[in-house]
């Protein structure tokens, strides 16, 4: 764990959920978990599937070259990653709609 006063208040992440093997979801998420700061913020930007369903066109073709680069890319379904982020500590307090079929998911850190 990283010393409180070296903790970050905030942690930004671009594209990355969807280009990292599923495997690494929930580690990715400890990681997170072991040197956000108390009420620290997580910004999570990039395309995201609700209720198993793409939200476009567009990254329904994402996912299929994403998956032609590595079968364990692609996009991730919101709810599992908010449950992630949940078993985490973390809660959401905003959802984004964002240019170009992305969201910008906001979680607070809440313990």
């Amino acid at each position: 764990n990283v010393p409180a006063a070296s903790q970050p208040n905030a942690i930004y992440l671009a594209n990355v959920i969807h280009i990292i093997e599923e495997h690494l979801a929930n580690p990715l998420f400890s990681h997170i978990d072991s040197v956000l700061g108390d009420g620290g913020m997580l910004f999570m930007y990039g395309p995201f599937n609700y209720g198993g369903r793409f939200t476009s066109e567009g990254n329904k073709r994402l996912e299929a070259w994403l998956k032609a680069q590595n079968e364990q890319f692609g996009i991730r379904d919101f709810e599992a990653v908010d449950s992630l982020a949940r078993n985490h500590g973390l809660a959401l307090i905003d959802d984004i709609t964002m240019p170009a079929n992305n969201r910008l998911l906001v979680w607070r850190r809440c313990r």
